[in-house]
């Protein structure tokens, strides 16, 4: 056994591959229900076993950039979406969810306002997307593309899954002030440090990430620095 599994053992033994996305379905399952109509803002070609919530909502459509939308096996509809606009009608879907997408946004005022728009009153958007103020977003923006491909590639991640990334609406101060343009209200917003992925490359980053993860978590006051956001917005009941 090797030092990054003796880590995982010692330290995240209730952690497993895809930890955050687990916990993001954990919070979907409270609203998708055998009659809701879901959307999956930003599918993909369905590699994510937890966004499967197909068979448990009334329709699970999706829409992408990638033209493997159109074979997700996670959707009853998948269609390729690449102009800003979401091309279903208004007020349509009880939930609109998306698994780390936010941050590849350019311009996050249009999606949100697309997201309204589709949105039933009373609809949840969902999202989990990484917190601009954490060390691997900042690493990020220092870094090319291909790093981050690379950096991927390591964590067992296909090249062709790795986008380009712009962190433009990824801190909660941002989400309140671009969901207020929009319309939404913001349920919560929840920041969240589990185990340092990004740094499970080697023994001697995997500790760093370690101690960092405990410093973070100790106190509600550095809870800015951690690596997940998960935000729960709502489109407002007609008055």
């Amino acid at each position: 056994m090797g030092l990054v599994q003796m880590i995982d053992r010692r330290f995240y033994p209730q952690f497993d591959r895809n930890w955050d996305d687990v916990l993001f379905r954990e919070k979907l399952l409270a609203f998708v229900h055998p009659q809701a109509m879901v959307l999956d803002f930003g599918a993909g070609a369905g590699i994510v076993e937890a966004m499967n919530f197909r068979g448990l909502a009334a329709r699970v459509c999706g829409i992408d950039l990638d033209p493997r939308v159109t074979v997700n096996p996670f959707l009853d509809e998948g269609l390729v979406a690449d102009n800003g606009r979401i091309p279903y009608p208004d007020e349509i879907f009880d939930v609109v969810f998306a698994d780390n997408v936010m941050e590849h946004l350019d311009q996050p005022d249009q999606i949100f306002a697309e997201i309204a728009r589709v949105l039933r009153p009373g609809g949840k958007l969902l999202f989990k997307t990484p917190n601009k103020t954490h060390y691997m977003p900042l690493i990020a923006r220092l870094t090319p593309h291909r790093f981050h491909q690379w950096i991927n590639r390591k964590r067992g991640r296909d090249e062709t899954d790795t986008f380009p990334t712009r962190y433009r609406c990824n801190t909660p101060a941002d989400v309140r002030e671009i969901a207020r343009r929009a319309g939404l209200a913001v349920d919560w917003i929840e920041l969240i440090e589990g185990r340092p992925e990004y740094l499970r490359v080697s023994a001697p980053t995997y500790f760093a990430g370690l101690g960092y993860e405990r410093l973070v978590n100790a106190t509600d006051f550095l809870a800015r620095f951690r690596i997940l956001m998960i935000a729960n917005l709502s489109k407002p009941e007609h008055s």
